[in-house]
């Protein structure tokens, strides 16, 4: 089934506040954040205590292999090419369940 709870945040300070309420599941963070390096964020995500870890996918504009090792480095499951559609979406989800 593909139905699920979406959150939205405007920021990395608003993402935070969220997952410190209630992490989700699932998370995908943009590169481009206005107010927070992006590694950080998935950092202090990935460290917030929880009986089961988040998966965390990071979406950008370009394919850049550094980035993409960086955030796997900070705790970033996978990658996603911006734009994407809903499939392109349930697919990532789809590879990441199955990968962990």
């Amino acid at each position: 089934s593909s139905d699920m709870h979406v959150i939205e945040a405007a920021d990395g300070h608003e993402a935070l506040a969220h997952c410190a309420a209630d992490l989700p599941d699932i998370i995908v963070v943009d590169y481009g954040l206005p107010d927070i390096d992006t590694i950080e964020l998935i950092r202090r995500i990935a460290a917030m205590p929880a009986p089961k870890r988040p998966q965390i996918l990071i979406c950008a504009i370009e394919f850049d292999v550094g980035l993409i090792m960086r955030a796997k480095r900070a705790g970033a499951q996978g990658y996603i090419h911006k734009p994407f559609d809903r499939n392109q979406l349930l697919g990532s989800f789809r590879e990441m369940s199955a990968a962990a």
